[in-house]
């Protein structure tokens, strides 16, 4: 017999549908076939099923958070079983065990956290058994079983085990040791609040701290422009005075003599120049220029973008969404056709079809096996839903990855650009820009996601053809300070490790960057500087709050906040990955980074001046282990249930280790003390109104599930629960 081992109950039940199978509690029995002669068990993760034991399961004395403790270094690490996880964690233990069980198949996301997520449950269940792995971008059948069919050797992928674990501990470390150092240092200067910092999040912020920075110092300075109508022929169109390539004039009264001097002036064409430029389709998607082109057209954070395309992936409609590749194999490539013949049959890009390209797998734009790392880029499987189906932010997700791949099979777009100088009496040089298209090609696919400004469409002009000046204004104007990132920029900011890339110089860095982070962790990056009140999205524009600038004005130039030192770590992280580099040579690496960002902190504090701060109206980060006000008795233990901020918990998790939480927003609903302390008194809430999940609305009420120690969602109707509580904060410092 063998265990197969996935990361989630709904990807093992993708694992288990192409055989003959029956669920059990906790795991599936797949019966005898032909891949499985004995038949086998698939059992799951819940996500990261054991975490790093905290410093207190070291040291004693590393309970207290002061600055005599720092730095805390164990000599090495350990893990344990999260408590709320720890019955799953003993159904894979007891499956594991089973004298009859002679294999292990690792069957985990088929990246970094995929490989730190199941070998950490191998590990810490005490079994030593062969494992083999499981390696597979999408999760429709004809997948699932070839997978099967080619298992790897379990070595194959060691690698990027210990990458993942290196940046685990890495993570750990520096957050561990610089949230403290810069806490305790700030409680002495009288702020009591949790100042989290981190070997990613830092530099990120220092980011977009420094954009508010240049936004707060800029100061708008007015210029004038001359603009002229020119009618030559009966043909008008416009331009804009230049002088040495300059067209800003930073005096007024000159800006209104040319005006007045070009008014019913003769004017002559005197220059025409037309360059044709043409522009390929754009590559395929990876998870960043995913998330960037949902955040620019449908202002989706970066968060839930990953969020939709994992659905998508589980339902098997799209490959693994977690790629940081642009790129597919020659494999894929020989499926096109058959997956371009199914999205014909959608409405929605029926009128697309006949593609004028029947392949590009001869086109090394898309198809290139050297390029493609873990994952090829993100496409369609040729499990290709009903689109119209789909929930609107599904298939919002989907259409943009259809659509990309159909656009890859459609010729480059083709435009002139046109440049006109016109002299007025001779004398003074007015410049026109204009553009035609000739040939749209890949954007009659894209064109919504490839919006830019209209250029206008010029009249057609020659060289030495004369008229007159029609009209001569003067239009005043003001430089505009930097503009806030979105959310969508912040992820390609953290993909160039903060270096300002146009378009054409990006496509040149899809495949090899120091970044911060990996595909995988940027939106969780962003959505903890988000949790963690350091900046604050409004209208899809990126924010620094007060807490967020202070953190980075203290840390300064050091190395904490840098993001290119960041960035080279991110490179030797990968290196470990490909075998290339030592987890032991990194880790002491990190141990003297540790060392020495207390160090820094320490001495900064000697000359920190927060008398130009406003401590005030900073927002508080809520501490799972600070004591709150209390809104109910726990059911579960009887401790205090206190407000924590972002959420009700349990005051006893650190005594009793009682997880007991429950999140202050439910599928859009705030939940009131009221009726938390109602739950916690008889076990069910009054009913709450307007709840919504995707496009359906429907009133609920919160009730306790004795056995289980959870609180779930019950709709009114008797229709089926929908898990609601046991939304733990997570104390991860990246």
């Amino acid at each position: 017999m063998k265990v197969i081992i996935a990361e989630k109950p709904d990807q093992a039940l993708k694992l288990a549908s192409p055989f003959v199978h029956k669920k059990k509690q906790g795991y599936v029995e797949i019966q005898p076939n032909r891949l499985f002669p004995r038949g086998a068990f698939i059992t799951w993760a819940v996500g990261h099923v054991c975490e790093l034991v905290p410093p207190e399961a070291y040291n004693p004395a590393w309970k207290k958070w002061t600055v005599e403790t720092l730095p805390i270094i164990p000599e090495s690490f350990r893990h344990q079983v999260i408590k709320g996880k720890a019955k799953q964690f003993g159904v894979i233990k007891q499956l594991l065990r089973r004298p009859d069980v002679t294999e292990i198949i690792h069957a985990g996301d088929a990246g970094r956290e995929g490989e730190l997520i199941v070998r950490t449950i191998v590990e810490m269940s005490g079994v030593r058994k062969p494992m083999k792995r499981l390696w597979i971008s999408s999760l429709t059948e004809r997948a699932v079983v070839a997978g099967f069919e080619s298992l790897l050797q379990e070595e194959q992928t060691r690698s990027l085990y210990h990458e993942a674990y290196s940046r685990a501990c890495a993570d750990w470390l520096v957050g561990m040791n610089a949230s403290r150092v810069y806490t305790v240092l700030l409680k002495e200067k009288g702020i009591s609040d949790v100042f989290s910092a981190g070997r990613v999040q830092t530099p990120t912020l220092a980011l977009v701290v420094k954009r508010e920075k240049e936004i707060a110092s800029f100061k708008p300075e007015p210029f004038w422009e001359v603009k002229a109508s020119f009618d030559v022929d009966g043909k008008r169109y416009e331009g804009v005075w230049h002088k040495d390539g300059q067209s800003r004039i930073n005096d007024p009264e000159l800006a209104e003599r040319i005006a007045a001097f070009c008014r019913e002036k003769p004017a002559r064409v005197s220059e025409v120049k037309t360059e044709r430029k043409e522009f390929l389709p754009p590559y395929l998607f990876n998870l960043s220029a995913l998330q960037a082109a949902a955040n620019k057209l449908y202002k989706f954070s970066p968060q839930k973008t990953l969020d939709v395309a994992q659905k998508l992936y589980v339902k098997g409609y799209l490959s693994y969404p977690r790629s940081d590749s642009a790129f597919v194999t020659a494999e894929e490539a020989r499926a096109f056709p058959d997956i371009l013949s199914r999205l014909a049959r959608q409405p929605e890009y029926r009128g697309f079809f006949p593609a004028p390209k029947a392949s590009i797998a001869q086109d090394r734009r898309y198809v290139n096996q050297k390029k493609v790392t873990d994952h090829y880029a993100i496409i369609p499987t040729e499990q290709v839903p009903t689109v119209a189906k789909l929930g609107d932010d599904e298939r919002k997700i989907y259409d943009l990855v259809a659509r990309r791949l159909i656009a890859a099979h459609y010729e480059s777009a083709l435009f002139d650009y046109t440049t006109v100088v016109t002299l007025v009496d001779g004398r003074a040089a007015f410049v026109s820009k204009g553009k035609v298209q000739l040939r749209a090609g890949w954007r009659s696919v894209l064109f919504d996601e490839e919006k830019e400004e209209d250029e206008p469409v010029l009249p057609p002009l020659a060289e030495g053809e004369e008229g007159r000046v029609h009209k001569a204004n003067v239009k005043e104007s003001r430089t505009q300070p930097p503009k806030r990132y979105t959310e969508g920029q912040l992820i390609t900011l953290m993909k160039t490790a903060g270096k300002h890339l146009d378009n054409e110089e990006l496509e040149k860095v899809l495949m090899k960057t120091e970044g911060l982070g990996t595909e995988a962790t940027r939106a969780a990056i962003i959505a903890t500087l988000k949790q963690r009140k350091y900046i604050e999205v409004k209208r899809n524009q990126v924010y620094a709050t007060p807490k967020g600038m202070l953190l980075i004005d203290l840390i300064g130039d050091k190395i904490l906040a840098s993001p290119e030192m960041t960035a080279r770590w991110e490179q030797r992280l990968a290196e470990i990955g490909q075998g290339l580099a030592s987890p032991q040579a990194f880790m002491e690496q990190v141990k003297k980074l540790s060392r020495k960002i207390v160090q820094d902190a320490v001495e900064q504090a000697r000359s920190w001046n927060l008398d130009g701060y406003d401590v005030a109206a900073m927002p508080k980060q809520a501490s799972r282990f600070s004591l709150g006000k209390k809104v109910a008795v726990c059911r579960a233990c009887g401790g205090d249930l206190v407000d924590k901020g972002d959420f009700y918990g349990c005051a006893n998790y650190r005594k009793t280790g009682c997880g007991v939480t429950l999140s202050k927003t439910i599928l859009g609903k705030k939940i009131t003390a009221a009726n938390v302390k109602r739950l916690m008194e008889t076990g069910r809430s009054n009913t709450i109104k307007g709840f919504q999940k995707g496009e359906e609305r429907f009133d609920a009420y919160l009730l306790w599930d004795d056995r289980e120690r959870k609180v779930r969602l019950q709709q009114e109707a008797g229709s089926k629960e929908v898990r609601a509580g046991d939304i733990r904060k997570r104390k991860a410092s990246r």
